[in-house]
């Protein structure tokens, strides 16, 4: 394995990592929101419990993930930089916009609806225009001209391909985002809660699996590259379809430990996991050796072989100090029961 191809694994690792949290993190939010006047439920109390320690261990990883691409692919960040500065302002001022009225709203109780209703429609478009990148990469979108890299706004926002990626998104985040919120509701004792974010679940999931299905209609129009690429490996792809059905089976099946509980979000957690992390697997091999196609490739854009190393070395460093505390903090954010069960 060469080092550019170790340092596009380490950059993918952290996009997969930050997609899952992020996805689950944005999505309680919008639930927060939907939720807000309906306290019989306490659906937004579930949502905001979860909320209040999670979002700031996920925006870690956004910071890392940049650290990494202006670290390891130094070219291609001065590209991405000039052809994402709308999408990406627009990213930055949503994040900026979210987390200040997701602080404030805990702050300012009289203000405390708008503010939530603010912050829950920032955080479902953030993953939307965040995916947008991805088929921006495909090539056809940026244009090239005398010391000059622009991207066509106009071509994009036509695009088929690109509100399929981003319908994707949205319907993922909820998908995500409830079946998580219906495990910590179980764990919480919260059966009300539980029983509305198993039915979110069963909604969103179907429409999430139905935008994959048009990801790769569009995408064999639009970009017919990596399409056939990611059809090599279509017995992946049917694996990965596999435990998506697993993660639908377990919001119907009895559960196996309480009869009288319908569903076992814990499996449907895993399951979907699992899923996505095979399905980003061969996009990801799909896209190499590309990052944009087809002028910038991981080689052309990689870094200087030494400074990769020294690299490599601080996150491998850091993660060995940051990760024990990580799976620490998700044991005690998901046993502590004077947490789970309070009732404010």
């Amino acid at each position: 394995m060469t080092d550019a191809l170790i340092a596009i694994t380490v950059l993918w690792g952290f996009v997969f990592i930050y997609a899952v949290m992020a996805t689950m993190d944005f999505g309680a939010g919008f639930w927060s929101m939907i939720y807000f006047n309906r306290q019989k439920t306490r659906a937004t109390d579930i949502a905001n419990r979860y909320l209040s320690p999670t979002w700031e261990v996920t925006n870690t990883f956004i910071v890392a993930l940049v650290v990494a691409v202006y670290s390891l692919f130094p070219t291609a960040a001065y590209t991405l930089g000039t052809i994402l500065l709308v999408p990406g302002s627009m990213i930055l001022l949503l994040l900026a916009l979210r987390s200040a009225f997701l602080v404030f709203s805990n702050i300012a109780t009289e203000y405390k609806k708008p503010l939530t209703y603010i912050s829950g429609i920032a955080g479902i478009l953030i993953p939307g225009l965040l995916i947008s990148v991805l088929p921006i990469t495909h090539g056809g979108f940026v244009e090239y001209g005398e010391g000059l890299t622009q991207l066509n706004l106009a071509r994009l926002f036509t695009s088929e391909n690109v509100y399929a990626f981003i319908g994707f998104a949205i319907s993922s985040t909820l998908f995500l985002s409830s079946l998580l919120l219906a495990d910590y509701s179980k764990v919480s004792d919260e059966m009300d809660a539980y029983y509305v974010y198993l039915r979110d679940a069963k909604i969103s999931g179907p429409i999430s699996l139905l935008m994959a299905f048009c990801i790769m209609l569009t995408l064999e129009r639009e970009a017919n590259w990596i399409y056939t690429r990611m059809m090599d490996d279509l017995p992946l792809l049917l694996i990965s379809l596999g435990f998506f059905l697993i993660s639908g089976l377990g919001l119907f099946v009895t559960n196996f430990f309480d009869k009288r509980i319908q569903g076992m979000p814990r499996l449907s957690v895993i399951a979907v996991t699992i899923q996505y992390f095979i399905a980003s697997y061969v996009y990801g091999k799909a896209h190499l050796p590309y990052i944009i196609y087809p002028d910038v490739t991981i080689e052309s854009a990689f870094t200087d072989p030494n400074s990769f190393r020294a690299v490599f070395i601080t996150y491998i460093v850091g993660f060995a100090i940051l990760f024990p505390g990580f799976i620490y903090f998700w044991s005690l954010f998901m046993h502590d029961k004077k947490y789970l069960r309070q009732k404010g």
